[in-house]
């Protein structure tokens, strides 16, 4: 890998890309980023083709429960599809460079749409566990910190300097989604808002809460921003989902805490529901 900011150079994307489609026959368009607990949404896929991560040149590995770490090819809604079947975190010690190297490679092997899902803790008070969010934008945390994937220098073969994040996520897909909903009758608990990414692996406490409702987050998270950010660098449209898997504490003496047991259980639940409105939503998708 390079220095500086760029850990990662052109040519070892590329390869990584080269190598994928070299031992795969499907070249999809549509690219899903499955979230904790949510990995079954790439046992959805037909004809399935799977490469676990360690098998996959530079791929870093997962190593969270509810992460399987495996890149999933099939078809799903009648569309070729690749899933990630397990991300990458901060918490887990990777640079952000490499949180976000298979967006890059998705990009070079073709990808135009990426679909990232996440669970998340609920902040928005009209917010129930077990609700899924349609994400309308973000705030990236981190990135006020300076921990952006475009810092250091650019890479013009994949985008501009200075990208555009005011559209980064796809109203069109957002509207299909919600006409899916409608379709599959989920209206009572589909929701749209503004996701927050934290670091982790600590939850947040009850001040970081209350200062997160402040700012206007409806639903707090420890991944997905950097990947939409290096996705839109890349000129892919992109669409969230937040599966709310807790509510958030943001009163003192509560006897509530977060666990991340609780979150793959919630995940567990809804999962059929969310995996379902995925489908439908890559059916749609043109």
């Amino acid at each position: 890998m390079a220095s500086g900011g760029c850990r990662y150079t052109y040519d070892e994307y590329k390869e990584t890309a080269d190598w994928l489609l070299a031992h795969c026959r499907i070249h999809p368009k549509i690219a899903v980023i499955c979230g904790s607990g949510l990995g079954g949404l790439a046992e959805l896929l037909s004809d399935r083709i799977v490469f676990p991560y360690q098998q996959i040149p530079h791929f870093p590995q997962s190593t969270v429960s509810g992460h399987a770490g495996r890149l999933v090819f099939g078809e799903l809604g009648g569309k070729q599809c690749v899933c990630m079947q397990g991300r990458f975190h901060f918490y887990e010690g990777y640079p952000i460079n490499k949180v976000t190297f298979p967006i890059r490679v998705f990009h070079l092997m073709g990808i135009e749409a990426l679909i990232v899902t996440n669970a998340a803790g609920g902040l928005n008070e009209q917010f129930n566990v077990g609700d899924i969010m349609f994400i309308r934008d973000h705030i990236n945390m981190p990135g006020f910190g300076g921990q952006n994937p475009l810092c250091g220098s650019n890479e013009e073969r994949f985008g501009p300097r200075f990208p555009c994040m005011s559209d980064a996520y796809d109203g069109t897909f957002r509207q299909m989604a919600v006409n899916s909903a409608v379709e599959l009758g989920y209206q009572d608990f589909v929701r749209e808002g503004v996701y927050c990414m934290l670091a982790g692996p600590s939850y947040e406490t009850i001040a970081e809460s209350r200062m997160l409702k402040i700012l206007g987050a409806d639903a707090v998270g420890m991944s997905t921003v950097p990947e939409v950010v290096l996705a839109r660098h890349c000129g892919m449209r992109v669409f969230g989902i937040s599966l709310i898997t807790n509510k958030v504490v943001t009163e003192y003496g509560s006897p509530e805490k977060a666990n991340h047991e609780e979150v793959l259980q919630t995940a567990k639940v809804r999962a059929e529901a969310l995996q379902t409105l995925v489908s439908n939503l890559v059916g749609r998708m043109d």
